[in-house]
């Protein structure tokens, strides 16, 4: 494969002196890969040259050798993460989380195994943190083929449960914040289980996430042992101390369900996709494919209960937008757009249900999230970054 110069404006974040050695790099990496490498070729050659020069820039800031291996092993551990789920991309995986000292004959145990297994049976993958407790439960309700495990190293657990310890789609990690950001990435759909320091980290990260629009609008449950008070707790704190003092939005409250009940569980995670499909922003237009459009009546009714979270003109049936066209972004599908404010995601998730409830949305009640498809871009962290960045000509992180 032989060297080509680079395109004027193809590497952006590259300073201009490293330009020619990425460009050497690229090819002399694709005659070692040989045939059917392609990294210096294709659309993501200039995400390439920015990893690739975000290495030099730290080994010629003279960055700290502790600071080395830290972005060295999380590197290699997102790396390993891909890998193993990439194969899976068009499957809907559902993420569980829950406390590693629940034992097998604790009701919380049976109702983890007893959802995973029926999100197993509708197509729907299980993603834990390969530990014990909550998360073994998870696994062997899903069974070994539809189980994913991140596992965290840790001094005082024995390592991945007995489900997943030998299975290839086990991930053993060593920091926390890699491993937070696969359970979260690759997943259509949340469960939350009672926890301890671990659990409520996640929960807030996750509703952080979602809060903010750095993440996809996904459903969150929050599961009670049967008649348990754990979540109900934990959300009176959320409304009475933080809710009530301003510190979030009291329609934030919306962005998760409470239950004890594992039917309930499972139509909440599977009913969000029931009209709703994704979402991607066109400049500052938000587009909401949808698997039904909306009547005029049901139009005029979104614009008058949602006005407040429209910055400027209406919520609009549209056709694919010229972006959308360009990358073969879901064309079958009917869509919405408007000028959403980038604020009020809790608003955006009751708008989302409302979407779902429209009488003209499709009688199915379990649906599946859109497939992961490359030209739509996934369901990564920041897709509206990434998609506004598109647009912009711009490749953001």
């Amino acid at each position: 494969m032989a060297s080509q110069p680079a395109r004027a404006g193809v590497y952006r974040r590259v300073p201009p002196e490293l330009v020619a050695l990425v460009d050497e790099f690229l090819a002399g990496l694709g005659e070692l890969a040989g045939a059917g490498f392609d990294a210096g070729a294709g659309r993501n050659r200039d995400l390439a040259a920015e990893l690739l020069a975000s290495v030099a820039g730290l080994v010629t800031d003279g960055t700290d050798r502790l600071d080395l291996k830290i972005a060295s092993a999380a590197l290699s551990e997102m790396r390993a993460a891909f890998r193993v789920f990439a194969p899976y991309r068009d499957t809907p995986k559902v993420t569980m989380f829950g406390s590693a000292r629940i034992l097998p004959d604790d009701p919380l145990y049976v109702q983890a195994r007893s959802l995973a297994a029926a999100l197993a049976e509708r197509g729907w993958m299980v993603i834990t943190g390969a530990g014990p407790g909550i998360m073994a439960a998870g696994m062997e309700g899903a069974g070994t083929d539809m189980s994913f495990g991140i596992n965290i190293r840790l001094p005082f657990e024995q390592g991945a449960n007995a489900f997943i310890a030998d299975d290839p789609k086990l991930v053993e990690m060593k920091y926390f914040f890699t491993r937070k950001l696969m359970l979260m990435k690759e997943s259509d759909g949340f469960v939350i289980l009672p926890g301890g320091f671990g659990t409520l980290d996640e929960a807030f990260e996750l509703l952080t996430l979602i809060q903010t629009g750095k993440a996809e609008p996904s459903p969150i449950v929050l599961l009670n042992r049967p008649g348990g008070t754990y979540w109900h707790v934990w959300d009176a704190f959320i409304r009475d101390e933080v809710a009530s003092r301003g510190l979030i939005s009291e329609d934030d409250c919306v962005l998760y369900r409470i239950t004890d009940d594992v039917a309930e569980s499972v139509h909440e995670v599977t009913r969000f996709y029931r009209n709703y499909h994704s979402r991607r922003f066109v400049g500052d237009l938000l587009v909401m494919r949808l698997r039904s459009a909306p009547t005029d009546g049901e139009l005029a009714m979104l614009n008058t209960s949602f006005s407040d979270i429209v910055v400027r003109g209406g919520i609009e049936r549209t056709e694919p937008l010229t972006p959308e066209v360009n990358g073969n972004d879901h064309l079958d599908l009917p869509r919405i757009a408007f000028h959403f404010d980038r604020i009020h995601h809790g608003r955006l998730r009751t708008m989302i249900d409302a979407l779902n409830h429209l009488p003209s949305a499709p009688a199915e009640v379990d649906a599946r999230p859109p497939l992961r498809e490359e030209a739509a871009g996934g369901r990564p962290m920041e897709t509206d970054v990434r998609a506004r960045a598109a647009e912009e000509g711009e490749a953001e992180p």
